[in-house]
């Protein structure tokens, strides 16, 4: 059956009098018939190529939530339905057994409604439950968002970002390991010296070497752009230094140099280079970014859609940071899901940079996304994200996550950032 919403001019049946009638009168609602005999043909051609497996008005419910946990520690939601059709979506990798646990909670929500009001599910799992926002509660929420817009998708037979307006662009721009077959000339790399940058105060040792390697890293990928991700492990006192040390050799970004838990520290740094600081990995929902743009703490947002809310509450945070002409450049060093998730919101905004890890091919995908080719990764025009999840190789990965990493100062047994 059709699923696509037509609207078709009133088809009625043309009547011509019979006593009386001229030559123009009656050619004149010959063709008006014809023609819209004609237009309904082309319409109906055109249902039945775009159909999806289900019409617009069809009864659909949630039946069944499931979680995976993988030893890598990713973590997939399946959301199956009485229709026989199902939605993918990822959760944040840290405290994966708690994501996993939390999501099959939403269950006495979701499980008999309809999957397809979106945001109005958005809204009642963020605003129903009294604690609000977290990288827990949020990650559940982004992974479900993900899987009800996939299964949406899929009902009208369409790629999300048709559903969003899109597509705003035909391929999408990726940063992850240079390579001359597929194109990739973008990369990024941690401010490194012989160690991380753990101490509270580096000393200026420690920072000229960082900039030796930077500078000998920049002499050998000519054209290459590079950006340094502080991981929001340096402290600031030491941050303050590395930016305006490393500035001579035009870093493309300097990402998370600070924690993002004290924006008003990340803003004083931004005002002491030239530099863009980009940030948002560790930063949820639109409230957490809020602060971000109105303190000016980051040019570049960098939300995770397994973590900051998923594809709903990404395109709600584009919206926001076009307003301070910000672009978007998400993160994800994550699944297929996480990355085409990812794709669906830059072919659903106007303000995307590049996509994180987008080179990245996946083996749980039953099918390969379409090849990176001159740098840019074109857009899945399949329906939902765009992509299928192979069950099978999917389950043979399922098992204990990895343990926390918790670091040390091996001079002093002391706790450090990663």
């Amino acid at each position: 059956m059709g699923n696509h919403t037509i609207r078709t001019l009133p088809c009625r049946k043309a009547i011509v009098p019979i006593g009386g009638s001229t030559r123009r009168q009656f050619l004149t609602g010959s063709a008006l018939a014809a023609g819209l005999a004609l237009l309904q043909a082309k319409q109906n051609a055109f249902a039945s190529t775009a159909s999806g497996p289900i019409a617009p008005n069809d009864p659909i419910a949630v039946t069944k939530i499931e979680t995976f946990v993988l030893k890598n520690s990713w973590v997939f939601v399946k959301l199956s339905t009485n229709a026989g059709i199902t939605g993918w979506g990822e959760m944040l990798k840290d405290d994966a057994k708690a994501c996993a646990a939390g999501a099959l909670e939403v269950a006495d929500y979701l499980l008999g409604k309809d999957p397809r009001p979106v945001v109005k599910h958005w809204q009642a799992i963020h605003r129903g439950s009294f604690y609000r926002g977290g990288p827990i509660k949020t990650a559940i929420l982004s992974g479900i968002d993900q899987a009800l817009w996939d299964i949406t998708g899929k009902c009208y037979g369409v790629p999300v970002y048709k559903l969003l307006g899109g597509p705003t662009r035909d391929r999408v721009r990726v940063y992850g390991e240079p390579n001359e077959e597929t194109g990739v000339n973008a990369m990024k790399v941690g401010p490194w010296a012989a160690r991380k940058a753990f101490k509270y105060a580096e000393g200026q040792r420690f920072v000229d070497e960082v900039v030796e390697r930077f500078s000998a890293l920049k002499s050998s990928r000519p054209g290459v752009d590079i950006g340094l991700d502080f991981h929001g492990a340096v402290q600031p006192t030491t941050a303050t230094l590395l930016i305006k040390a490393l500035e001579p050799y035009h870093p493309w970004f300097y990402e998370e140099v600070v924690q993002a838990l004290n924006v008003d520290v990340m803003a004083e740094l931004a005002k002491k280079t030239h530099i863009p600081l980009a940030t948002g990995e560790r930063i949820f929902t639109k409230w957490g970014f809020r602060e971000i743009l109105e303190k000016k703490a980051a040019m570049i947002l960098q939300p995770d859609v397994n973590y900051a809310g998923g594809i709903t509450e990404l395109k709600i945070i584009a919206g926001m940071a076009e307003s301070y002409y910000a672009p978007l450049a998400p993160h994800n060093p994550n699944g297929p899901c996480s990355l085409a998730a990812s794709l669906q919101i830059a072919a659903s905004i106007p303000n995307f940079m590049v996509q994180e890890r987008g080179d990245r091919e996946h083996d749980l995908l039953a099918e390969p996304l379409p090849p990176v080719r001159d740098g840019y990764r074109p857009i899945p025009t399949g329906p939902g994200l765009g992509i299928t999840i192979d069950e099978e190789k999917l389950m043979s990965e399922v098992g204990e996550p990895e343990p926390y990493r918790v670091q040390y100062d091996p001079d002093d047994g002391s706790v450090v950032d990663w």
